[in-house]
């Protein structure tokens, strides 16, 4: 499946990179207001992480919940039903975790980077031990939470399954049957709501920094995927 759009990019240094969606954005405030709305992280009790913001204006007010969706193939037209699920920063890993868990013993991963604005690059390791890889998840969750660059897909190695952890920090289920991912989501306090609106589909910003590069080739090279 593929990951979501909208990539951020990094320099050497911290970076933020606007994401606009599809009509003329609002005129930029002035620094000051810039600097305490990208300085904001908790809306309500929802709490991001430093991957990523709202656009100043808020086109999308974060908040947590899911909602169904699916995946369409473009070339044969096949759907794959979906979940997308915001979940609080605090709460965000141990629930990916969580959702991992009916993929089996055995999967197969894909880590996306968007560091290099110029491509995206992906890195495949097939038959990793689910236990083994949720070991380096833990070692590597500054880089998966807070890097608005990186995204990481989980997949079953023979069924139609994967979890992923994106760029916005939403996390994207793809599966027949969605009813265990549906039940961890809701025992974790989430609602479904259809009508919910995502980070991603407003204007926001991606944020990186040059740590989160270098721990990202790290991470590939532990993994041993290429």
């Amino acid at each position: 499946m593929p990951f979501l759009d909208d990539p951020g990019s990094t320099l050497p240094g911290p970076v933020l990179r606007t994401v606009p969606p599809d009509r003329e954005p609002a005129p930029a405030p002035d620094r000051a207001t810039m600097e305490a709305h990208l300085a904001r992280s908790r809306y309500g009790r929802f709490m991001l992480t430093e991957a990523v913001r709202p656009g100043w204006q808020l086109d999308v007010v974060p908040q947590a919940g899911f909602r169904h969706d699916a995946y369409v193939d473009p070339q044969s037209g096949a759907r794959m039903p979906a979940l997308i699920a915001a979940v609080s920063g605090e709460e965000l890993f141990s629930t990916f975790l969580e959702l991992l868990e009916p993929l089996g013993d055995t999967c197969d991963v894909v880590l996306e980077s968007s560091h290099d604005s110029r491509e995206r690059r992906e890195f495949s390791r097939e038959g990793v031990e689910r236990l083994v890889l949720e070991s380096m998840l833990w070692e590597y969750e500054d880089l998966l939470l807070n890097d608005g660059c990186t995204a990481i897909a989980v997949m079953h190695p023979e069924l139609s399954l994967e979890v992923q952890l994106d760029e916005h920090k939403l996390l994207v289920v793809y599966a027949q049957a969605r009813l265990p991912f549906e039940r961890i989501l809701r025992d974790r306090g989430l609602e479904r709501n259809d009508r919910i609106r995502f980070i991603s589909q407003g204007e926001h910003l991606h944020t990186s920094h040059a740590r989160h590069s270098r721990q990202f080739e790290e991470f590939a090279t532990r993994l041993g995927a290429g």
